[in-house]
């Protein structure tokens, strides 16, 4: 039987993003292999912008189903199983496994965490979201690499740690940690959002924006008047990231008042 090859060029040609290509690549490899082979393959986690980038391209496949799997249904990264239409879901194994950090970590934080996996080798892609509770820190990752984390993982920083397997229903949403913001701003655009919440001139928001340093939703932005809604969320290399909490309505002087949710 021949194998289908599928015409990447074609597939790819409405994705604008160009660091995104090599990883839209890789998902058509994936998908080429369950459409031919007829076996169960899946990415490495995604955020949700690459998520809705895969699954443009996806849903032009009836020969296939697919599920985006992070743990929790509120996870931030999420790896994307793909399979042939006939099977059941419920039939296929999960390719990710979720494990809990114990020890002195009351004082670690997110990028602690992360650290200290990433400094055993792990690329970043293998690992989902990093759930931090007040005694212990829940993290889902890619099966390929739960082995070696769990046998390996024995310190976060200076501070060492007990690691064990938990079953993916004992996960739960982590501690999240914000500062609320009430300011005005002469309009929604992103530049003069990102002025607001950390201080900055008009000419340095546009220079972090035209720099390639800005997302929305975690897709790159570098048109400075793009307008910001409700919900939005805006991340900044560099700075941090915050949403979009409230629009409020207009003060005395004519500006738009606002609630920005800072993200620690």
């Amino acid at each position: 039987m021949v194998e289908l090859r599928l015409d990447r060029d074609s597939l790819l040609n409405h994705i604008r993003d160009e660091e995104q290509i090599l990883s839209m690549r890789k998902l058509l490899d994936k998908l080429e292999i369950v459409l031919n082979k007829h076996i169960v393959e899946s990415t490495d986690f995604f955020d949700p912008y690459q998520r809705r980038l895969a699954k443009s391209i996806l849903n032009r496949f009836v020969q296939i189903s697919y599920r985006e799997l992070g743990g929790i249904d509120e996870a931030e990264r999420k790896v994307i199983q793909i399979y042939p239409e006939y099977l059941q879901e419920d039939t296929i194994e999960l390719p990710i496994n979720s494990l809990e950090i114990k020890g002195s970590i009351s004082t670690l934080s997110h990028r602690d965490f992360l650290g200290g996996i990433l400094n055993l080798g792990i690329n970043r892609e293998k690992v989902g979201d990093i759930l931090i509770h007040e005694d212990s820190a829940q993290v889902v990752v890619k099966k390929e690499v739960f082995g070696y984390i769990l046998t390996n993982l024995t310190k976060i920083g200076r501070q060492k740690v007990s690691v064990r397997e938990i079953a993916m229903d004992k996960l739960k949403l982590g501690l999240l940690e914000y500062e609320d913001i009430s300011t005005t701003v002469s309009s929604l655009r992103l530049d003069a959002l990102i002025s607001s919440t950390w201080n900055l001139s008009r000419k340095a928001s546009q220079g972090l924006i035209e720099s390639k340093r800005v997302k929305v939703n975690w897709e790159p932005i570098m048109r400075v008047s793009k307008e910001i809604a409700e919900g939005d969320i805006v991340s900044v290399k560099g700075y941090g990231r915050f949403i979009l909490n409230s629009v409020k309505g207009i003060s005395r002087r004519g500006r738009i008042k606002i609630g920005l949710r800072l993200l620690k």
